[in-house]
């Protein structure tokens, strides 16, 4: 692996860069790899659009950010319509069935991840990131499913980790 360069993209309150910082950590404490992690979103608290970029690399990494990127995560319609542009020609890209309905034509492999709705199933709407979480872990292989567990638990709140290692596991299952 040279590089890899993804965009999770959704709106705040989804747990957008949660999953960054999720994953970006357990590939620097687990596999000893290099990750940088950046994000941005609206002023809104909740409900503005809400974005974070990670890059993972076996070498030092020199910028923040990539203008195409290898995986684009979208899980509402409006980041896949503003970030669909930064994708690769080939690359991946995951949404959200339930909040993403129009995906346009081009080159790239798609998968459609019932996030939310098998979050609310287990009982948390907002545990659809660690569903996604889930998904992209055999996707990537960049760590094993025990590590990500172990970082979720180290991660977050006490109260808040059955639900979300449930979640990852419906996201393993999933994928």
């Amino acid at each position: 692996m040279k590089s890899l360069s993804m965009r999770i993209s959704g709106f705040g309150g989804q747990g957008i860069i949660l999953v960054s910082m999720i994953l970006g950590t357990a590939v620097v404490t687990k596999r000893g790899l290099y990750a940088v992690q950046t994000q941005s979103y609206g002023s809104e608290a909740r409900g503005g659009q809400c974005q974070a970029e990670l890059i993972i690399s076996e070498h030092p990494i020199n910028s923040p950010s990539t203008a195409n990127k290898d995986i684009l995560v979208a899980l509402f319609q409006s980041a896949l319509n503003s970030y669909i542009s930064t994708l690769k020609p080939g690359g991946i890209l995951i949404v959200d069935p339930a909040l993403v309905s129009e995906i346009p034509d081009n080159d790239y492999i798609v998968y459609q991840v019932p996030a939310t709705e098998t979050a609310i199933r287990i009982g948390n709407r907002i545990a659809a990131n660690m569903v996604i979480l889930g998904f992209l872990q055999p996707l990537l292989k960049l760590v094993s499913e025990n590590d990500l567990r172990s970082v979720i638990k180290e991660t977050v709140k006490e109260k808040f980790i059955d639900v979300n290692i449930e979640a990852f596991n419906a996201g393993l299952d999933i994928a």
